[in-house]
């Protein structure tokens, strides 16, 4: 035991350098897995740095990658952005033009308000009244656009249909006041017509029964009023008012001669070769209306101490009646106005007949073309105007021989120098021998200057008894191709 103690002390002795070595080691030892578990300790540390590391890195590289992608975000904002700033200097250059060229377009809007302006108060004032003006007086020239090749064509169009749709209802208004002007008249005419014709068989009446000289010149002063409503009757597209037989052109002549204010200054010549030449009864009071009113023109413009001239001749075609007076005498256009009137070429309105009216010209027109006789007038060789009837050879006749011709009528005269001067348009050839006797013509009424009573009595009794005879027989009863007879008029 001991030994084993000895032993063990022994080895105990040995094994402490051993023991120590060990114990050193076991330190060492100790010290090294304290060195490893600090080295595993830091490299643990250094790992979780290098993980924290790489994750900063990747990080970094994320918020590399975001930086990037917001660098390019920016520039393709930014590129957007300079486009956007192109397309609006584009814009703003488009906006330009397109002020400019508003502008230009107000500019010319403006000019072409203002020509419009000037066109529509050119129209109102100036081409509407020229228009209207020239429906009456077709000469009158009418002005057109101011600008004709300015403007639009919609504008000018415009323009035109105002001036045509206002020129129509300037025709309607006035063809219906001059119908209504029209109807007035003919009826006012129809009545004082009748009345006048009952005033004048009143008078024939009293005149064979009483000698009285003022009873003839009321039945004077009676035929020169039914001669002015007989007028006013044929513009109102009325009928004349009586029907004769076939009359003696030489008697409508004097019948008409006794219408007229004046009546003495007028001298009648009787060219017929047949003294009995006649009018047709259905022409005989429309002639009579005409010759009447050339007579009463005559008298009236001329001075009353001058003469108006008559000569009735008869054609190979027809008879005329030549009337000249030696008064003022007319102008070119109003020569040419009676001409239109008389050749119905002018349109006889009421209302422009004048103030007061000129209705002898367009009572002679309305007749002649009623009735198919003409007239015209000119310069005549005494100073004044000369009026030609004519009458065509279907409206003349002959009466019976057994009747008895007016005694104030003239007789036909031998003929010894044309009536005509060379050139006119109604020639007449001269004739070798007169067919009939040739008489005296009657003596000439008495001038009304210095005349005395007797002399006046009997002037005027020589006046009705030419009146009576150149009446023929007056038939109260409307014409064959005439309207009805007026009101107060009886008929058979």
């Amino acid at each position: 035991m001991v030994v084993i103690v000895y032993v063990l002390a022994g080895a105990a002795a040995a094994a402490a350098p051993l023991l120590w070595l060990l114990r050193r080691a076991v330190r060492a030892t100790r010290a090294a897995e304290l060195r490893a578990g600090d080295a595993e300790t830091s490299a643990r540390a250094a790992g979780a740095r290098a993980d924290a590391a790489e994750q900063r890195s990747r990080a970094a590289d994320g918020t590399a990658r975001a930086a990037e992608a917001t660098a390019r975000a920016a520039e393709d904002r930014a590129g957007a952005a300079s486009a956007r700033a192109d397309a609006a200097e584009e814009r703003t250059h488009a906006a330009d033009i397109a002020a400019r060229t508003a502008e230009a377009h107000r500019t010319v809007a403006d000019a072409r308000y203002a020509a419009a302006v000037r066109e529509l108060g050119h129209l109102a004032h100036e081409r509407l009244p020229a228009a209207t003006t020239a429906l009456t007086h077709p000469r009158t020239p009418v002005p057109g656009p101011l600008d004709v090749t300015g403007g639009t064509e919609e504008l000018q169009h415009a323009l035109e249909s105002a001036l045509t749709a206002a020129v129509r209802a300037v025709l309607a208004e006035r063809d219906r006041t001059d119908a209504a002007a029209r109807a007035a008249l003919r009826g006012a005419a129809s009545k004082i017509q009748a009345l006048l014709i009952q005033v004048r068989s009143l008078l024939e009446e009293i005149q064979l029964s009483v000698d009285d000289p003022r009873l003839l010149a009321l039945d004077f002063r009676n035929e020169l009023t039914l001669r002015r409503v007989q007028s006013l009757a044929v513009l109102s597209g009325a009928w004349p008012g009586m029907t004769r037989e076939d009359s003696p052109l030489a008697e409508l002549c004097v019948g008409a001669q006794s219408r007229v204010a004046g009546y003495a200054r007028i001298e009648i010549t009787n060219h017929l070769r047949e003294p009995r030449l006649a009018v047709a009864a259905r022409a005989a009071e429309p002639v009579a209306i005409a010759l009447a009113e050339i007579l009463g023109n005559a008298a009236a413009y001329s001075h009353p101490e001058t003469r108006v001239v008559v000569s009735i001749e008869q054609g190979s075609s027809g008879a005329l009646v030549v009337v000249d007076d030696m008064g003022v005498g007319m102008e070119p256009d109003q020569l040419e106005r009676a001409g239109d009137l008389l050749g119905g070429q002018a349109e006889v309105l009421l209302t422009e007949l004048g103030d007061p009216p000129q209705a002898g010209f367009a009572v002679i027109g309305l007749l002649c073309r009623q009735f198919g006789f003409g007239c015209r007038v000119e310069p005549s060789p005494y100073g004044g105007v000369r009026a030609i009837l004519r009458l065509p050879a279907d409206l003349l006749t002959l009466t019976d021989p057994a009747a008895p011709l007016s005694a104030l009528a003239p007789r036909p005269i031998t003929q010894t120098t044309p009536v005509f001067d060379e050139g006119d348009a109604l020639p007449t050839r001269k004739r070798r021998s007169p067919r009939v006797p040739q008489q005296d013509a009657p003596p000439a009424l008495p001038s009304p200057a210095g005349s005395t009573p007797d002399r006046a009595r009997s002037a005027w009794s020589a006046l009705q008894s030419g009146t009576l005879a150149g009446r023929s027989a007056v038939h109260h009863s409307p014409g064959p191709d005439g309207p009805a007879a007026p009101e107060g008029v009886e008929t058979p």
